[in-house]
């Protein structure tokens, strides 16, 4: 009877080992696998870039900054960063590294020169890395970081982890000048968690979060990613959710095994902008913050708002050990994860040692308390946004060294148009315009865009902008506002060079615009007879012209408001009629007029170098770009044409268009 018993446990035990192998074979994974770490070296580490955005994004950046960034490169030769930033400071910023470290302006930015999330995704795509990372500037990085990346190089399928930020509002260390190791008052010192004392806790800062993906076939996420504000919260917890709702990629907590420290500055708080047990006095009302949590109430498969990171995987690191685990319900699950499917199990006491299991429980229970994070307030979409600008503020932020600003005035059926128009411009490096919005539909539209817009009080309500154009009674009382505008800006003090959206711009014009004298009034010429004069009988065209800030201008152009406030007709007879008088009388030559009561010379512009879009056809060319260039077209105008759409159309077809209206960004 012993013998038989010892037999059984013995087949017992071979059928228990065999069931155990074919289930690793032919399940997804087994659950009870535990990765053990194991030492990397330089040429086991994968490519791994970071890419961030230096802050203040008008500024310089500082000391903070500067020793987070060393601290990246220190880990690992493998390791890049790019900086995303148009100011003039990153490049010297940027060297002060070496050449691991460059910076990439080619993306979208906002008006105060916030770059765009997504802008910065679609264009990390364009380096070469097995691994992309996104973080603040003011991390530091340790040693775990590169360990964790590794682990996570090796999981057989696409993922994305995400590590939260631990607030350190004192941090005594400092690299030496070899950047390899951190000293403390002269002494080197190995930093780690009991290293930093009871001085940290964990935060919820969207902001602060680092995130990290592979370089893999699947997308992060259904869907598009919107044109969120970096630095300004609620993106990376949309990301975040999106992934795990669209189920592409193994998604996972690493806040235990990655640390994220946040050197603490109390002046950025206002970009967490979460509610948290553990995070108190952040700023409220911060119309960037009411933009990113907009967008994210109108995206993705589901409601960001109370969502809790609890129930996510998480990476732990126990004994040596990395463990992918889940805790919910009191149960502690252990997890290996391959081809997207998982397979749990309890994990008996007699399989693990007792320091591994409390190590496991201590880590979980402890991360547990701080994982409540959430937004603000699920109802913050539904607010008004507005930009905490008046038209002085903005005037005084967008004007260039001259005092000059290029405005320009659209209606929510020209959104598209208008984002193409601010492509072009930002394609050219010209940031001193402004957006006059005529509904509040635009004005919200373009404060997600992040541009300098403001709301007009005079512009006329109840207007059918999708039947809104040439020759209708609409766009007369739309076209008034313009010269409205103008003169309001003139008498502020800046020189205006108003543009309407369907002019497209090969180069910048003012330059040239610039060169005439004051007093004077440059203005395109609607004239499309070659051999005609330029300044024939309202041939001025009130969509493209340039205004000096000076007393002669000022006057007449109260001169052309006051008329065409009583005309029946559009502003642009009224710009004519009364700078070149009626039937043209005050024409001097084949190209100028001038207003005899205010001696103001109003100077037609050179066709060949502004032709409106009649002149010599340029429309109908068979490559309508190519044929400009050649004639050395500054600008184009996309008029002399009948109807919203069809004027679309033309531009989108001829290839003179620069907005994606499906990603919500320019074209590269």
């Amino acid at each position: 009877a012993l013998l038989i018993g010892l037999w059984s446990v013995w087949v017992s035990g071979v059928l228990l080992i065999a069931l155990s192998l074919y289930a690793t074979q032919r399940l997804p994974l087994s659950k009870n696998r535990i990765f053990s770490h194991t030492s990397f070296s330089d040429h086991d580490t994968p490519k791994i870039t970071i890419f961030t955005a230096p802050a203040p994004f008008t500024g310089s950046s500082g000391p903070k900054q500067s020793l987070a960034i060393r601290s990246w490169l220190a880990l690992s030769p493998q390791i890049s960063v790019i900086l995303f930033s148009q100011h003039h400071s990153a490049a010297s910023f940027a060297k002060s590294f070496g050449s691991r470290a460059l910076v990439e302006s080619d993306i979208d930015f906002t008006f105060l020169g916030v770059p765009f999330f997504h802008s910065m995704v679609a264009k990390s795509r364009a380096f070469k890395s097995d691994i992309y990372v996104f973080m603040d500037t003011e991390t530091i990085l340790l040693p775990d970081f590169v360990l964790a990346l590794n682990y996570a190089h090796n999981l057989d399928d696409d993922w994305l982890l995400f590590a939260s930020p631990r607030d350190v509002p004192n941090f005594p260390f400092y690299l030496d000048e070899d950047r390899k190791h951190w000293l403390k008052d002269g002494q080197r010192i190995r930093i780690q968690e009991d290293t930093l004392g009871s001085s940290w806790q964990w935060s919820c800062c969207d902001s602060r979060m680092v995130i990290a993906w592979n370089n893999g076939v699947m997308p992060l996420h259904h869907g598009v990613l919107p044109p969120f504000l970096y630095g300004k919260g609620v993106y990376n917890h949309w990301l975040i959710n999106e992934a795990l709702s669209s189920g592409l990629r193994f998604v996972f907590d690493a806040s235990w095994t990655i640390s994220n420290i946040a050197l603490g500055d109390s002046r950025r708080q206002s970009n967490c902008l979460v509610k948290s047990s553990n995070v108190s006095d952040i700023e409220k009302g911060s119309w960037e913050y009411d933009c990113n949590s907009h967008l994210a109430a109108v995206y993705g498969l589901s409601s960001l708002h109370g969502f809790n990171y609890s129930a996510v995987m998480k990476l732990v690191k126990c004994d040596g050990q990395y463990l992918l685990i889940n805790a919910t319900e009191d149960f502690l699950h252990t997890y290996a994860y391959k081809k997207k499917s998982l397979w749990k199990r309890h994990i008996p006491n007699c399989w693990r040692s007792k320091t591994t299991l409390a190590c496991v429980v201590r880590t979980i229970k402890t991360r547990n308390e701080t994982s409540g994070c959430s937004l603000k307030d699920g109802s913050v979409h539904t607010k008004t946004l507005k930009l905490s600008f008046s038209l002085e503020s903005l005037l005084a932020i967008t004007a260039d060294e001259n005092k000059t600003v290029v405005l320009t005035v659209a209606g929510y059926s020209y959104k598209d148009m208008l984002m193409s128009w601010v492509c072009r411009l930002r394609r050219l490096r010209i940031t001193n315009f402004l957006v006059s919005s005529l509904d509040y539909e635009t004005y919200q539209f373009s404060v997600m865009q992040g541009l300098p817009v403001f709301n007009d009080p005079s512009a006329p309500s109840n207007i059918s902008f999708n039947d809104c154009h040439f020759g209708t009674e609409c766009f007369q009382r739309v076209t008034k506002v313009k010269s409205r505008l103008v003169l309001k800006i003139l008498k502020l003090g800046y020189n205006v060079l108003l543009s309407d959206v369907d002019v497209y711009w090969f180069k910048n014009p003012l330059p040239l615009l610039s060169s005439f004298g004051p007093a004077t009034l440059a203005a395109q010429s609607d004239e499309y007879n070659q051999t005609r004069p330029i300044n024939l009988p309202r041939r001025l065209n009130s969509g493209f012209y340039f205004a000096r800030s000076d007393a002669p201008t000022i006057s007449a152009m109260g001169k052309v408001v006051r008329h065409a406030a009583t005309s029946g007709l559009t502003e642009q007879p009224s710009f004519y009629d009364t700078l070149c008088g009626e039937g043209g009388s005050t024409r001097k030559g084949d190209n100028r007029c001038v207003e005899p009561g205010t001696n103001l010379t109003v100077h037609f512009l050179d066709r060949n170098l502004f032709p409106n879009g009649a002149y010599l056809g340029l429309w109908e060319r068979k490559n309508v770009k190519s044929a400009c260039k050649k004639q050395g077209c500054l600008v184009l105008h996309n008029n002399w044409i009948s109807g919203r759409v069809k004027k679309l159309e033309r531009q989108v077809i001829s290839g003179l268009w620069d907005y994606d209206i499906t990603t919500r960004m320019c074209l590269v």
